[in-house]
């Protein structure tokens, strides 16, 4: 598949048509303290703004790309163990001496699989170190562990909310956008699974909070690629993911743009946005039974070196499972492994309601 495919299935968040959807009853309240006289801005461009690229950029791996080891400096407890196929030279939101927010993502469409990373600087060695990180599903439509951050301070992924220039150019955006606001709430609404904010004032956006274009907003006088940025808003719309800049969109850099044509887009306000009506609102953390690895044996337990053995796993409460040495995110509740050396393996678990870990030795002799 293309970069510019469609991450997630049809039934995720991101993917659903919201045309339909009933307007929250607190819409206007919530679109007035973002700042309805404020502008949409789109937060992506070509060239260079302050000697970096303008946006978020991504990069697209194989599955052949050997990963690197990641080591977290801040949140590793809400983040999803390495190693990830991240290459060393991989492009970083900012540029290589950027002091932001340092955002690395790479997409393996072999494998379907998202990597994001948080606050990130390459080692020497090749390895990672980062503030926080996660590994997104592209066939799942699953969500973080409620309370959980991931690269992005919502718990959403960041890739698929992205403008792109190469989906722009072919007429259509599939999904919706990812945008900022100055304050946000102590509070969260699904998709999103983690809040940034001590204020506890309800007229302020939680975060997850999805707003759309008003259908009635004319776009004939918008450029051919503004219009279809437009589009995706009235029929997607777009979800706040971060604290930053008001009706700020994320997008991802690309020479191909043009920077007049985007600023365009200043002429939707706030007040041209409406806020959905999308879930219920969380002021307090879900709880639930956390996971519990039932089993996790080696068939067979001792192997001679090189020789493979099954590691298999049983568990309750849980939806994804990491595997450490090994691939990472595991899409089974089996692997095979062919150890050279007596490993000890890490098993986690991962659900809704957190994670489990066991270890397991396998014996080389």
């Amino acid at each position: 598949m293309a970069s510019d495919g469609i991450a997630f299935p049809q039934d995720s968040p991101w993917n659903q048509d919201i045309r339909a959807w009933p307007v929250a009853p607190d819409s206007d309240r919530l679109i007035a303290f973002i700042g309805a006289g404020l502008s949409l801005k789109a937060d992506f461009g070509s060239g260079l703004w302050e000697g970096a690229p303008i946006g978020i950029p991504f990069t697209v791996v194989s599955g052949k790309q050997p990963s690197a080891a990641i080591h977290y400096t801040a949140y590793g407890a809400e983040s999803d163990p390495g190693p990830m196929p991240i290459p060393v030279d991989a492009p970083i939101e900012g540029g290589a001496a950027g002091t932001g927010d340092r955002h690395v993502l790479a997409v393996d469409w072999d494998r379907r699989l998202l990597f994001e990373l948080y606050k990130a600087r390459p080692r020497p060695d090749g390895a990672w170190d980062a503030d926080s990180g996660a590994v997104w599903d592209l066939d799942s439509a699953g969500l973080r562990p409620w309370g959980w951050t991931s690269a992005d301070a919502a718990g959403l992924p960041i890739f698929p909310g992205l403008v792109r220039y190469q989906e722009v150019a072919s007429g259509s955006i599939r999904h919706a956008l990812r945008f900022t606001a100055p304050r946000t709430r102590r509070a969260f609404v699904a998709p999103a699974t983690h809040w940034a904010s001590s204020d506890s004032d309800a007229s302020a956006p939680p975060m997850g909070l999805r707003v759309r274009l008003k259908a009635s907003v004319d776009l004939a006088s918008f450029g051919p690629r503004v219009r279809v940025i437009l589009e995706a808003l009235k029929r997607y719309g777009m979800i706040l993911a971060d604290n930053g800049s008001a009706w700020y969109v994320s997008g991802a850099p690309d020479d191909r743009w043009d920077n007049d044509e985007l600023r365009q887009l200043a002429r939707i306000k706030g007040a041209d946005l409406e806020a959905v009506a999308s879930g219920p609102v969380h002021v307090r953390v879900p709880k639930g039974a956390e996971p519990l690895i039932l089993s996790f044996s080696a068939l067979p337990a001792v192997v001679a070196p090189g020789e493979a053995t099954t590691l298999v796993w049983s568990a309750s409460g849980a939806e994804r499972f990491f595997l450490v040495p090994g691939p990472g995110l595991v899409k089974a509740n089996r692997i095979l492994v062919s150890p050279g050396t007596t490993t000890t393996y890490t098993l986690t678990a991962q659900g809704p309601f957190g994670s489990a870990q066991r270890r397991l030795t396998v014996v080389v002799r």
